[in-house]
């Protein structure tokens, strides 16, 4: 059965306990987040250095600028790293992220190929120090961080970018999963609203189960024309527990992990979020609630489960089961 013959709408989703916006802020957000721990989130370098604290692999932090007398100095940062990536601290849904695959003699290349110049770069971190791509406008903090060399696995399932694995996790628990992979139309960036593919994730074998691309199902990838059908998450349980992890990590209740796979450090945390999307519903066919519910009627164990325990149980309950014969 092809993916597109999987795919529901998102009409015929409401009878799959799809979740809207409202019910996510006050049922889950509101209730299970204190607001005091956002300030973890919201800034990446506070969350690359409570990941590193729990032991989980991060990308390497080059270096940060947070003055603007400081802009020109980047390009000494960045001087013996072949890639590197330029992102705001408080950025969000990819704003202001800026990658350059190579350099040479104060000329930047970007995964597309376009060349850009030292004043560009400049320009760049100057509008992320103005807080241009933060959230609520305010002055910010450009890091500079290593560039992710992607698994093999994983070639022609993205374009020109980085493909990321967004887990939600409830309680602990990881509930659901897709990865977003980078197409022309999004400019190399894992970002559904600029046009990467989502492809939903089976939670127990790490395996898709369909893909969409403006909230509409697709077969193959608009670029390479890989087979997205094909699409498997290699270090699949090592991926989920890292994301459960970061409930032990961060100490919010309901939240979105965006994990990425570099070729020879494995799973990394990239970013966690208190206030993560619901298109995971639309790239999966099916809808949260039910899962979310799960978990609350659990209630709170005496003894609290590991992250891998969590991981078992999420697979067992929530992995998508094999049609009887």
């Amino acid at each position: 059965m092809s993916l597109l013959s999987q795919f529901t709408s998102p009409f015929r989703l409401r009878d799959r306990g799809i979740m809207g916006m409202n019910k996510r802020n006050h049922s889950y957000i509101g209730r299970y987040n204190d607001r005091s721990l956002y300030p973890l989130v919201d800034d990446k370098l506070k969350t690359k250095k409570i990941a590193q604290q729990a032991g989980a692999t991060v990308p390497e932090l080059i270096g940060i600028i947070d003055s603007q007398v400081y802009v020109k100095r980047v390009h000494d940062m960045v001087k013996d790293w072949p890639g590197f990536v330029i992102k705001p601290a408080q950025g969000s849904g990819g704003k202001g992220i800026l990658v350059i695959v190579k350099h040479k003699d104060g000329v930047y290349t970007k995964p597309s190929g376009a060349e850009i110049s030292k004043q560009d770069v400049e320009r760049h971190i100057t509008n992320t120090l103005a807080g241009l791509f933060s959230l609520g406008g305010k002055n910010d903090v450009a890091m500079i961080e290593n560039l992710i060399q992607f698994d093999d696995v994983f070639d022609g399932f993205s374009y020109e970018g980085v493909p990321d694995v967004r887990v939600i996790v409830f309680k602990g628990y990881p509930v659901m999963a897709m990865m977003r992979c980078s197409t022309a139309a999004s400019d190399g960036k894992a970002n559904l609203h600029q046009g990467a593919v989502g492809v939903g994730i089976d939670i127990a074998t790490g395996k898709a189960v369909r893909a969409v691309q403006f909230n509409q199902p697709i077969e193959r990838h608009p670029d390479t024309g890989r087979l997205l059908s094909e699409l498997a998450v290699p270090n699949w349980d090592r991926l989920l527990t890292l994301a459960a992890s970061a409930w032990e990590m961060a100490g919010l209740g309901y939240m979105g992990t965006d994990m990425v796979l570099d070729k020879t450090k494995g799973p990394m945390v990239l970013e966690l979020n208190a206030r993560p999307g619901l298109a995971i519903q639309i790239a999966n066919g099916c809808g949260l609630l039910p899962r979310l519910q799960h978990i609350e009627h659990m209630g709170t164990p005496n003894d609290i489960p590991t992250p891998a325990e969590r991981v078992a149980y999420a697979a067992d309950q929530f992995g998508v089961k094999p049609l009887a014969k």
